[in-house]
């Protein structure tokens, strides 16, 4: 072999693993679908803070967002995941995704009045939160039946690279889009995607419940949380994602640095610059299909992220911000593929829909208190104080949660006694 051929093999190996997109018909309609929501829906999250930025010039009435999709976050991510488990997942998306779509012709009708009103604007944050929270379980849980077990961590780098698009072109575009167009054209487009969106879920398998399941309640949802707190792989991936988003989730208060920094134009760089690294890391993840320590993921990206954005709030050039905020974007997607591996190898598919509940708060529960944690303390310390002490504290805990929790650090995909259950019982069979 050629020194060529070899570095053009050692290439090829950094490359996404396409083995999920080859192997099943499902994961490719959910992919596109993905990401034809995910750019409509990253336009209406970059237009919404800025026209409450607009209508009230408040650090804190921003932040305030996720004081009010929390609740209905909570709530209906956990009945959401007890009605994966006995629902129709296809159904539930499909209902879900319709809902959206509507939600986002109320912030249309809303921007097109002569004078916006603010109370709806924080109506439809809570109704998307309540949405969202019923639907991601039933997305969670699907993947790991219509992808082979030993594709989850391929398929997780693919749907995070659908992600990261997403999220780069959708702040570019909505920033260019408000800025020149006005807000109702950014909620336009959002309306549109999610009807294409709707109409791609129209095409999915059904994915009706197992046989024997059980209708959503109080005692199925416990049930859930006591197989969770009888893991500590579980409850490190959880607590280590919530530490690092609640103490280092800055972007709600970019808007007020970039004002800072004398850089306005920056606004829809910094929303992109963290999917610019994941994006990087997502298109050389080839070689993560091949690591079995997954827990060494969650642990080492969560830390980098909060170095990055620590090292994002002590910098006053905004290019240098910029490139933090990318490199934090790497290191959050670096732990995310490391969550959604072992959540998808270990845990079993009777219990998949409430895990999935457990889940989505865990990875969306942390940003929204870390919205109002950094709009709250921007306005009592200043905007780039809050996001570097912010930083520190995510690397801070992060340390604490991983020496307390030592199992995460050892999990081998090979050898856990979760994972090796779940790969005998997965329909693959491999």
């Amino acid at each position: 072999m050629t020194s060529a051929t070899a570095l053009a093999a050692r290439l090829s190996a950094l490359l996404p693993d396409l083995s999920p997109w080859r192997s099943s018909a499902d994961f490719r309609l959910l992919w596109v679908q993905g990401l034809v929501t995910y750019f409509g829906s990253f336009m209406a999250l970059i237009a919404l803070p800025l026209q409450i930025k607009e209508l009230t010039g408040s650090p804190l009435a921003v932040g305030a967002m996720g004081a009010v999709e929390l609740v209905p976050l909570v709530v209906f991510g956990l009945y959401g995941g007890a009605l994966a488990d006995s629902a129709d997942r296809r159904k539930v998306i499909l209902g879900t995704e319709a809902g959206l779509g509507l939600l986002a012709l109320v912030l249309l009708v809303n921007a097109a009045m002569p004078d916006p009103m603010l109370w709806p604007l924080y109506l439809v944050a809570g109704g998307v939160s309540a949405l969202a929270g019923l639907q991601r379980p039933a997305l969670d849980s699907l993947i790991a039946r219509i992808v082979p077990h030993d594709q989850l961590t391929a398929a997780a780098a693919l749907n995070s690279l659908r992600w990261q698009f997403g999220a780069i072109t959708g702040p570019a575009v909505a920033g260019l889009v408000v800025a020149y167009a006005g807000h109702a054209t950014a909620y336009t487009v959002t309306v549109v995607t999610f009807t294409v969106s709707v109409l791609l879920c129209l095409r999915l398998a059904p994915a009706p419940p197992a046989e024997h399941a059980r209708k959503p309640s109080l005692r199925g949802i416990a049930e859930g949380a006591r197989y969770a707190w009888s893991r500590p792989v579980l409850l490190g991936t959880y607590a280590i994602d919530l530490a690092a988003m609640f103490f280092a989730f800055p972007n709600t208060i970019f808007p007020f640095l970039a004002d800072e920094l004398d850089a306005e134009w920056s606004l829809g760089l910094m929303y992109a610059a963290g999917s610019v690294g994941s994006l990087v890391l997502g298109l050389t993840s080839g070689w993560t299909s091949r690591v079995r320590r997954h827990g060494l993921f969650v642990v080492f990206g969560a830390a980098a992220w909060g170095l990055a954005v620590a090292a994002a709030g002590w910098f006053s050039n905004v290019w240098l911000v910029l490139v933090c905020l990318a490199m934090a974007g790497a290191g959050d997607m670096l732990s995310g593929l490391g969550r959604s591996t072992i959540w998808n190898q270990t845990i079993p598919e009777e219990l998949r829909g409430r895990l999935a509940g457990i889940e989505v708060l865990s990875y969306s529960v942390g940003p929204q208190l870390g919205q109002v944690r950094a709009g709250a303390m921007a306005g009592w310390t200043g905007t780039r104080t809050a996001i570097w002490t912010g930083g520190v504290a995510c690397v801070a805990s992060v340390a604490l949660l991983a020496a307390a929790l030592p199992k995460l650090l050892t999990y081998d995909s090979v050898t856990d006694a979760d994972a090796v259950r779940r790969r005998r019982s997965s329909p693959s069979g491999v």
